[in-house]
């Protein structure tokens, strides 16, 4: 959704009537994520994709459809059985996408989460998407972090009864914490054991952070693609004179600070999870050992790389037992940082750690898809959007 969230947040701030299709559902080689949405504006305009071109002319029908009677739908889109270049998707994927009707009457609250979004305040969005009384289908809680206030307050809206919006609560935020939206199965009323209601829970989370330590030209390659791949990223380095915006225009914030320093103090207050991404790129053991002993021992964020060549990965290793570093907590260094791409060139390295952070998120082994068999989408657990509860 935050992807056309300016179109739609355009149409509906003028009080037009927008279709929306949202990916809630994916299985196998799915080529979107759940929560990707494509919309159909009030002079017929598509804006957005929920399958990179499988399916959208069958989705912006539909659209049109739903927009007509109001009625939101939820439709399943796979391979079809008689010609794959049908209505369905080549990649062998499955996708579940709820379409419905947005305007000011239907979705009042969106310029609400707009405004949470674009200013960083979780939120999840929690929409019945299947209900044994039609009635429901299309009813929505809003669900805010817990520290957003009591339970009175950081839970808007109702799905239909008390019983239904408490089983929500605490699943929706558990979700909002770890930044990943997902179907949830209840009973009709919202009972734990039993099935009937599924509800998607949108989860929009400030974006993941991406921590670059060491103002070097590297530095600048590594931050643009990190803005590219969707990260917030930060350029810290304790240089004033290395550390400018200046040189750092594709980073979102360039701090002057010794790097361990400000990592224990982003660790103090909270803005570090694990989803964070940390590339340490000064291969200087005066800033590098002692920040590494502060990430080696966080209790879990997604990737921490150091450059160096062999000789200085070694040398750092040492350096760090003699800190007191386990090798359980080393083993959690990538070092030297990136996958063997053969690259030289700074955006080369960029595009190398890039890849070693896909990979290690999707459990990807970094080779060449022609020379694999199988599947080419990787199950992963943590990102996979259940049938059940």
């Amino acid at each position: 959704m935050r992807e056309v969230m300016d179109e739609l947040m355009q149409w509906w701030s003028a009080g037009e009537t927008v279709g929306v299709g949202t990916v809630v559902g994916t299985w196998r080689s799915a080529p979107r994520q759940a929560g990707a949405s494509m919309l159909v504006g009030p002079g017929g305009e598509a804006v957005g994709s929920v399958s990179g071109g499988c399916v959208e002319g069958a989705v912006y029908e539909l659209s049109q459809e739903v927009v007509e009677t109001g009625r939101p739908v939820l439709q399943r889109y796979g391979v079809s059985d008689d010609d794959a270049y049908a209505v369905g998707l080549t990649c062998g994927g499955i996708l579940d996408v709820f379409v419905e009707k947005v305007s000011r009457e239907t979705f009042p609250e969106l310029g609400d989460v707009a405004a949470d979004i674009a200013a960083g305040r979780p939120v999840a969005v929690v929409t019945v998407i299947e209900h044994p009384e039609p009635t429901w289908v299309g009813r929505r809680v809003f669900v805010h972090a817990e520290d957003e206030g009591d339970d009175d307050t950081s839970v808007l809206g109702s799905l239909g009864s008390g019983r239904a919006d408490d089983a929500v609560r605490d699943d929706a935020r558990g979700l909002l914490a770890q930044g990943r939206s997902a179907i949830l199965t209840y009973g009709p009323d919202g009972e734990r054991r039993g099935e009937g209601m599924r509800v998607f829970v949108a989860a929009h989370a400030p974006k993941p952070r991406m921590l670059v330590f060491g103002a070097i030209d590297f530095a600048a390659a590594v931050a643009r693609v990190g803005g590219f791949l969707g990260y917030y990223v930060t350029v810290c380095d304790a240089r004033p004179v290395f550390a400018t915006k200046t040189r750092f225009p594709g980073a979102d914030e360039v701090v002057v600070k010794w790097p361990h320093d400000y990592l224990q103090n982003e660790v103090d207050e909270g803005r570090i999870d694990s989803r964070t991404v940390i590339a340490v790129l000064t291969h200087d053991p005066k800033f590098d050992v002692p920040l590494l002993e502060v990430a080696l021992r966080l209790p879990e964020v997604a990737y921490i790389g150091a450059m160096g060549s062999r000789r200085t990965h070694e040398d750092r290793l040492e350096r760090l037992r003699e800190a007191g570093l386990t090798d359980d907590e080393l083993a959690r260094m990538s070092s030297p940082i990136g996958l063997d791409l053969g690259a030289r060139t700074p955006e080369e390295t960029a595009v190398s750690i890039a890849a070693e952070i896909i990979a290690l998120r999707w459990g990807g082994a970094g080779e060449r898809l022609a020379a694999t068999e199988g599947p080419i989408h990787h199950h992963h657990p943590a990102h996979d959007t259940p049938l059940g509860h």
